[in-house]
């Protein structure tokens, strides 16, 4: 039980608050939202099938680095950047493509600054909420030992970038089936998914940082003045990074769902080459 103590005038505490608004609304929401991703994030890494439907490919396991032989769902081996399945792959593990790429848009998102800001309030209840009394950690080390490990963010963005070239490439080959120019509803799903996936990774605080939050001075050159303009543009995108954060990641969660629906015949895609 956390202890209550009179501070300034105020009673603090975990969950301590004078607020009247229901306050823990948003960090319960966003806590199993995200929980609940997570926990189906895992289990299609673990499941490894069901991933590719003719032209369709998860952005779960995109890039495909290595593909398993006789794998229900899976992609054909040609669709690999190395063909077949490497013989070092532990067998303990199930033969899923989505190991080897999974990590780098997770970290991504598990050091941004928006998704630290929501589950340090619901898991790490610090505090839960504004103006709300917080759970104690004596000593608070704020995000040094091991939340130092937060600083890679900024590196962590150039990944996020190349994935979205990925997924912007795999969209693109959704419109030819058997070299047939066609388009489907999972094409244009996938089409969405790396514009979702921008306007969150083009909004990033790193980013923003990247394209003029260093500058001293917006109106010394023409330089400086066209680099304002694009930092214009992705501060619009910050602004509404929360919003984008979510939007993604849903999408990435709906897309993968589609996929493997389609892939594993629970229904059948809409599309112009009529199968």
């Amino acid at each position: 039980m956390a202890t209550t103590v009179q501070a300034g005038g105020h009673t603090t505490g975990l969950a301590t608050t004078q607020r009247a608004d229901t306050w823990w609304v948003e960090p319960l929401i966003t806590g199993l939202g995200f929980l609940t991703f997570a926990l189906y994030t895992t289990w299609r890494m673990f499941e490894g099938k069901y991933y590719y439907a003719d032209p369709y490919l998860s952005p779960m396991y995109s890039p495909l680095l290595f593909v398993a032989p006789g794998v229900a769902g899976g992609a054909p081996a040609h669709h690999a950047w190395f063909h077949g399945w490497p013989g070092w792959w532990p067998s303990f593990l199930p033969a899923s493509p989505a190991f080897f790429i999974l990590v780098f848009p997770l970290a991504f998102r598990l050091t941004c600054y928006y998704y630290r800001k929501f589950y340090y309030r619901a898991y790490f209840l610090t505090p839960p909420a504004c103006a709300v009394g917080s759970l104690k950690y004596n000593p608070y080390k704020g995000e040094t030992g091991l939340l130092v490990i937060q600083n890679i963010h900024r590196y962590t963005l150039y990944f996020a970038i190349a994935f979205i070239a990925f997924l912007a490439w795999d969209a693109i080959l959704a419109f030819s089936k058997a070299g047939q120019i066609g388009i489907g509803l999972g094409t244009i799903i996938l089409l969405i998914n790396p514009i979702l996936l921008g306007t969150y990774t083009f909004g990033c605080h790193a980013f923003r940082h990247l394209v003029g939050g260093k500058l001293d001075c917006f109106s010394c050159d023409k330089n400086t003045q066209a680099r304002k303009g694009l930092w214009n543009q992705v501060t619009w995108l910050n602004e509404r990074h929360q919003l984008f954060a979510w939007l993604s990641m849903i999408w990435v969660m709906g897309t993968d769902m589609y996929v493997r629906a389609v892939s594993s015949g629970a229904i059948q895609d809409l599309n112009t080459w009529g199968n």
